[in-house]
């Protein structure tokens, strides 16, 4: 089997606020169905989804590469109106980290990896 791309189905708590949230931090959204949004972002998507298990939201992690960890931290930092959180840059031996919990508890590890 040859794999030609993966794609998550997050749940939202609030699925407007959520839509809004990720559209913040620069995705762009497409309509699938009303209950189903499509995010894009270069070759990155993902669907979000109108369904929320707080069990699930909770222990949901992702990863999110980017190049520019000081320009990731500059939008995160600068979102107003979510109810979410998030911690300064780490350095860690393999590059650098932003976590951030988006508004359904979902956690993103925003990372730019090091040469």
């Amino acid at each position: 089997m040859k794999v030609d791309d993966i794609r998550v189905f997050i749940p939202s708590k609030d699925y407007e606020i959520s839509q809004s949230f990720y559209q913040a931090l620069g995705f762009e959204m497409s309509y699938v169905t009303n209950d189903l949004s499509l995010f894009e972002n270069g070759e990155c998507t993902f669907f979000l989804q109108r369904f929320y298990n707080p069990e699930l939201a909770k222990n949901l992690m992702f990863q999110l590469s980017v190049l520019d960890i000081n320009e990731a931290f500059d939008v995160i930092s600068n979102l107003d109106g979510f109810d979410i959180k998030y911690e300064p840059i780490k350095k860690e031996l393999w590059g650098k980290v932003v976590y951030l919990w988006g508004p359904s508890g979902e956690l993103w590890h925003v990372t730019e990896f090091s040469n």
